[in-house]
């Protein structure tokens, strides 16, 4: 589990900002089930989603996300992992391959595994509800924003310590959140493993 609790460039959880919020959303709590469901949350509901609010800047790392409190669902995602990381909770990056209007072109959507003792790896994403869109923090039962409903969408195999390339690659080389969402990233379910 080494690599689902380690701090890295996106996943920065030994930021001091990070830790004060992990510390402040864990409370007196030690149990981890409770924990994740108290980080899920606050990403969900308190992080506001880039598109949806049409929000600057682009946030990549999970630093920046908190500081901000914008970020596209991969940028909400790294904050996600870095909350649960932060309280020794094992989390990692899920991504599923989804079209943006029912039909192609496709683009990845981010999310997380978070590894709760009771249910092995759970599946939750917290890049906000709307109308039309709710995910939920239920386990077992996964409660993701996206079902797979087109040709050609998939759920990308594997739980990801580290972001794609082609992720953080959107998400740092542009300055507006309208120039991300004409950039998506991408990956080919050919080559998923």
């Amino acid at each position: 589990m080494a690599p689902y609790l380690e701090s890295s460039d996106w996943i920065d959880w030994r930021n001091p900002a990070v830790q004060a919020a992990a510390a402040r959303l864990k409370g007196d709590s030690d149990d981890p089930v409770v924990i994740a469901e108290k980080c899920f949350l606050f990403v969900r509901d308190e992080i506001r989603h880039s598109w949806d609010f049409r929000l600057n800047p682009v946030t990549c790392r999970a630093s920046d996300v908190l500081a901000h409190g914008t970020g596209y669902c991969y940028a909400k995602s790294h904050l996600l992992a870095a909350l649960l990381r932060a309280n020794g909770i094992p989390a990692g990056l899920c991504y599923q391959r989804l079209t943006v209007t029912d039909r192609p072109p496709f683009c990845l959507h981010g999310l997380n595994a978070v590894y709760l003792a009771p249910f092995g790896w759970y599946r939750v994403d917290a890049r906000g509800n709307k109308p039309g869109i709710e995910a939920a923090f239920r386990p077992p039962e996964e409660k993701l924003a996206f079902p797979l409903l087109v040709d050609g969408e998939a759920d990308l195999p594997g739980v990801h310590a580290r972001p794609l390339p082609e992720v953080v690659s959107t998400l740092t080389q542009h300055e507006t959140w309208d120039a991300v969402a004409e950039s998506l990233p991408d990956r080919p379910t050919a080559g998923l493993d």
